[in-house]
């Protein structure tokens, strides 16, 4: 897979603050490189927000982070084909799936055909088209720039809009407020109506939602892979709560249950959240630019509500085998399994919710989390009482060792905080996906991580001192 080129380099010690993906991916092709990595990870597992649920029934399992990788991320694929990983196909758009707007119940075929149905109180001109429609007109003329020029078409892209956020594009481009409306419930982006555009036009126009992949027995299988073959490289358990440098390494001080302890190395490798990293003292401080990403940088939240149930009756039922329902109740957005012949159960994506919508969910006990998903699923899957057995649920803003889901910008975040977020702090490196423009992906974690192990690969190596 991926290798780090070159001269031959002497061997460098390299602390690395996290085993989520972009941690994992530094340690493993640094190892490879003949570098001497350690990884200090504060839980009992790897894999950070990729993190698979196994707390039902035997053979189920669900994905509380990171679920479906789409077929353009190249480099996630590749790093899934090097470990032999396999891969079936995670049903996105599927017409038998329903939609649940104002009360009223249809698939989302017949929502795709007949959109005045659902309701929205839209312009005589926008009448009879779909959400999806009255976007693709209002992005035409960004989507020709960016596929004519995919280097400088971006470039002009971020310079125009950067500072506009979805509502404020859509109002700009003659949207009614019904239409705005429609297009934040049909789009899963009403509670982040405000966050940058630029976030969207990459998701849409580089097909992120197109032909998308899951990997075969859980997301964590991935994880889980680069773990074994380095499993002598990371010390579970390791809280960090310390970094300093001086010219010649870096000293990262951490505590276990059984006490405190540090280690040092020639370099670095910061691979948590910029949003967990506001918590860590930074002994020697950092640039006044980097303090500023550090504290500014938005990251959204996102909880998971799922059930496991003794029968999958919306196959059974309405003939859903995969795909979603969208609807505008507190629940926002439900995800059928991949179906099983081997068991009538299965477990169902009960809601899937962003930002505002997902701090309420954050803000509830796991117990009312569940009976009030319940009572909104009941509305569009009657039978699911009689078929709930167990549930889990999981809100990452909660989440100590993540305090958010992934990074998105606010508007203007790009252009401000971009340069600043990549850029190291003497002999720190920075990775995870907010050290990409792949926010939300796998794919952004492994390129943020190749990217600093190789920059630590080609830096001169320093003297050791202890």
């Amino acid at each position: 897979m991926e290798t780090f080129e070159g001269r031959e380099q002497a061997a460098k010690r390299v602390i690395i603050v996290g085993a989520g993906i972009a941690g994992l991916v530094a340690g493993y092709e640094l190892t490879r490189a003949g570098h001497d990595p350690l990884i200090l990870e504060a839980q009992n597992r790897v894999g950070g927000r990729v993190h698979t649920l196994r707390t039902f029934a035997p053979g189920l399992y669900a994905e509380a982070g990171a679920m479906r990788i789409p077929r353009v991320h190249d480099l996630t694929l590749g790093y899934v084909d090097h470990f032999g990983l396999p891969l079936r196909p995670f049903v996105m758009g599927n017409p038998r799936g329903l939609v649940y707007v104002g009360g009223k119940r249809m698939t989302a075929e017949q929502a795709g055909l007949t959109p005045d149905e659902l309701g929205f109180t839209v312009a005589e001109h926008e009448r009879g088209h779909s959400a999806g429609d009255l976007w693709d007109a209002a992005t035409r003329d960004i989507r020709a720039l960016v596929e004519a020029d995919p280097v400088g078409g971006w470039d002009q892209v971020y310079r125009e809009w950067d500072g506009y956020s979805i509502r404020e594009f859509l109002e700009m481009k003659g949207f009614s407020e019904g239409a705005i409306e429609m297009y934040g419930v049909m789009n899963f982006v009403e509670a982040g109506i405000n966050n940058a555009v630029v976030e969207e036009f990459r998701e849409d126009f580089g097909r992120a939602f197109e032909d998308m992949q899951e990997i075969v027995g859980g997301m964590d299988n991935l994880p889980n892979a680069f773990y074994h073959q380095i499993p002598e490289r990371i010390r579970f358990g390791a809280e960090v709560h310390a970094i300093d440098q001086d010219a010649d390494g870096v000293t990262v001080h951490f505590k276990t249950e059984s006490g405190r302890f540090s280690e040092r190395g020639d370099y670095a490798i910061v691979a948590i959240p910029f949003s967990v990293l506001r918590q860590i003292e930074i002994m020697t401080p950092f640039s006044r630019e980097k303090q500023r990403a550090i504290r500014q940088l938005n990251y959204s939240a996102s909880t998971k509500i799922l059930f496991q149930v003794s029968e999958r009756i919306w196959e059974s039922e309405d003939g859903i085998t995969g795909g979603a329902t969208v609807t505008d109740l507190p629940i926002r957005r439900m995800n059928y399994p991949t179906p099983d012949p081997s068991t009538p159960r299965g477990v169902l994506l009960a809601s899937y919710t962003w930002d505002q919508d997902a701090a309420r969910w954050g803000a509830m006990d796991e117990e009312t989390r569940l009976e009030e998903a319940l009572e909104d699923v009941a509305k569009i899957h009657p039978r699911i009482r009689e078929v709930y057995e167990v549930g889990a649920s999981h809100a990452w803003y909660d989440d100590r060792y993540a305090n958010g889901a992934f990074a998105m910008f606010e508007p203007g975040q790009l252009t401000t905080l971009q340069p600043d977020i990549l850029k190291p702090e003497g002999r720190i490196h920075f990775a995870g996906e907010h050290c990409s423009l792949y926010h939300a992906w796998i794919q952004g974690a492994l390129e943020s991580g190749l990217r600093a192990g190789r920059a630590i690969h080609e830096a001169p190596a320093a003297a050791r001192t202890s």
